[in-house]
C-alpha cells in the first residue's frame, strides 16, 4: 500500500475541484472519478459535487452543449460520435438532445463537405473502390452518419 499518497480534507479537496471545474467544462463522471482519485470517500463526494452543483461549478446541460460545439467545430466529429461520447459519460438523453441542438444543420452540411474533399485529396489510391471504401471509413469513423456518407461519396466520386 503506498502511504505517501496525499489526503484532503474536504474543504482542500472542494477547492481543487472547484479550480478543476474553473479551468474547462466538465461533467459529474469526470467530477466524481477525480475524487476518487484524491481517495475521498462517498459521502465526501456527494457533499462536494452537491456544492458543485450549487455554485455552477458543475452543469451537465452546460457540459453537454459546450462538448458538442467544440467537437463538432475543432475535432470534425459527426453527430454519432458526439451522442456516443456524451453516453459515455452519462449524460441524460435530454442533455444530448438539447447538445445536438447546438450543430446547426447548414453548417454540418457544408463541414461534411469540406472534410469529404479534403480526406478525398488525400486519397492516393489509384482503385475507385478502394477511394470511396477509404473515403466511407474515414467518415464513418469520425461519426458522420450512414446515409449522408454514402450520398457525399455518390456526389463526390460518381
Amino acid at each position: 500500500m503506498n502511504y505517501s499518497q496525499k489526503t484532503y480534507t474536504i474543504n482542500e479537496a472542494q477547492k481543487k475541484i472547484e479550480r478543476y471545474c474553473a479551468y474547462q467544462e466538465r461533467c459529474h463522471l469526470e467530477v466524481t472519478t477525480k475524487l476518487r482519485a484524491m481517495r475521498m470517500i462517498p459521502e465526501a463526494i456527494d457533499l462536494i459535487t452537491t456544492h458543485l452543483i450549487q455554485n455552477n461549478f458543475l452543469n451537465e446541460e452546460r457540459f453537454s452543449r459546450s462538448y458538442a460545439r467544440g467537437k463538432f467545430n475543432i475535432k470534425n466529429w459527426g453527430k454519432g460520435k458526439i451522442v456516443s461520447e456524451l453516453k459515455r459519460r452519462n449524460i441524460s438523453k435530454y442533455n444530448i438532445k438539447l447538445a445536438m441542438e447546438e450543430i446547426d444543420e447548414e453548417d454540418y452540411a457544408k463541414k461534411l463537405d469540406l472534410i469529404a474533399r479534403k480526406r478525398l485529396i488525400q486519397i492516393k489510391e489509384g482503385s475507385l473502390q478502394k477511394r470511396r471504401k477509404k473515403l466511407a471509413d474515414y467518415l464513418l469513423y469520425r461519426g458522420w452518419e450512414m446515409n449522408l456518407v454514402y450520398s457525399k461519396i455518390s456526389e463526390l466520386l460518381s
